[in-house]
């Protein structure tokens, strides 16, 4: 049985932040298999995660950079000298293997490296049945790649996750376990259990009736055309605002509430697409890969839905589930969480409250994994991707 607890600390020092977390998991149990580790780019990353390793020897971590925040069953823990959170879990009849990988040469090749290292971390390999669910951290930029490494080693197996995120998008992200800490590469998690695992993997925006079919993408994330028309251009005209207003980073500030959204080929999901950037040629930079001769959709929500969607996000994963699980890892955009802005204490206190007695935390991520029904494991942006262990 799957037992979780929480630590968290805004201590200046890394050192003692990292000590302070993990002390506070491993009073609560016995052994642990795994500690999810969320943290502050204010941080020196290295320190703190070799202080957390002290307290916890011999524990699998695995984590990256969060997004100015982290929340926990304490609420929202935030400084500006930096903050970290940790959800630890025990359960004698799982097995986890950990692993990472820098990147050297193509992301594809390092995905299907740190599968084969997780895999002998778990003392298994691909004679073995594939595991029950996996865990995924990567930098933004390349995570379908990552992915489709993983997936010609272990096959498709369902999957949660986020991308490392710093609190300016300066490139200061970083992702690690106990043994590395790296700013480009893939990290894994995999999960043997006889247990249930359930995913929510949602924008929870609304469809428009602005609707346009991708006619030329450039180098798999820049959207030069829409419908035939440079995408800033066309997206101006959708949502009544001047292109010109929409170069460069306004446009991700811009989009936040209206961005642009793919179905998957059931509809049963619509993954979020952010555009980042306005570029001088009216194309448009986004946070995850695009095909052309695919429909994009424009969405829509406003503060109140992506609040609103958090706590109904938790109830949709119970109902999956059937009863509440052991643990939440709520993976959240840090895209909507700069859109919540100063109502940032009220999601914090949505989630406390939706999550009741069961531990959790949540990061803040510049990208999102997870599936829906039986579609495939996919990337999105702005989304959310929550996850039930039981």
């Amino acid at each position: 049985m799957l037992k979780a607890t929480t630590g968290s600390s805004i201590l200046p020092s890394a050192t003692e932040a990292g000590s302070a977390a993990a002390l506070a998991v491993r009073k609560d149990l016995a052994s642990i298999n795994l500690a999810f580790v969320y943290s502050s780019v204010q941080y020196d990353t290295k320190m703190l995660i070799d202080a957390v390793s002290n307290e916890l020897p011999g524990v699998p971590l695995i984590g990256n950079t969060s997004f100015t925040a982290t929340i926990t069953p304490d609420g929202l823990i935030a400084s500006e000298d930096g903050f970290v959170g940790i959800l630890a879990i025990s359960d004698p009849d799982m097995t986890v293997g950990c692993a990472i990988e820098e990147k050297s040469g193509d992301a594809r090749d390092a995905g299907r490296r740190v599968a084969e290292k997780a895999l002998k971390a778990a003392g298994r390999t691909t004679s073995d049945p594939a595991p029950a669910y996996i865990h995924m951290v990567a930098p933004p930029g390349e995570e379908e790649l990552y992915l489709k490494g993983i997936t010609e080693v272990i096959g498709r197996v369902p999957l949660f996750g986020g991308s490392a995120a710093d609190n300016a998008i300066a490139g200061e992200w970083l992702l690690y376990t106990d043994s590395l800490v790296t700013a480009d590469g893939v990290a894994v998690a995999f999960f043997y259990t006889d247990q249930p695992f359930k995913n929510v993997f949602t924008g929870a925006y609304d469809e428009t009736a602005n609707v346009g079919i991708v006619t030329k993408v450039r180098d798999n994330r820049v959207l030069v055309e829409i419908d035939g028309v440079p995408a800033v251009k066309r997206y101006a005209q959708w949502t009544g605002q001047d292109p010109n207003a929409l170069l460069g980073a306004n446009l991700l500030v811009a989009t936040i509430l209206a961005p642009l959204g793919v179905k998957d080929r059931l509809g049963d999901l619509v993954a979020i697409r952010h555009p980042m950037n306005g570029n001088d040629d009216y194309s448009m930079n986004i946070g995850a890969n695009l095909a052309e001769k695919t429909a994009v959709i424009q969405m829509s929500s406003d503060c109140d839905g992506l609040i609103a969607s958090v706590p109904a996000a938790i109830a949709l994963l119970d109902e999956r589930l059937g009863r509440r699980p052991a643990a939440y890892h709520l993976v959240h955009c840090g895209g909507r969480l700069a859109g919540i802005g100063d109502r940032r204490d009220e999601l914090a206190a949505a989630i406390v409250k939706a999550a009741g007695d069961v531990p959790f935390i949540t990061e803040f991520t510049f990208g999102e994994y997870g599936f829906e029904d039986d579609g495939n494991n996919t990337t999105g942006g702005l989304m959310l991707s929550f996850s039930a262990l039981c």
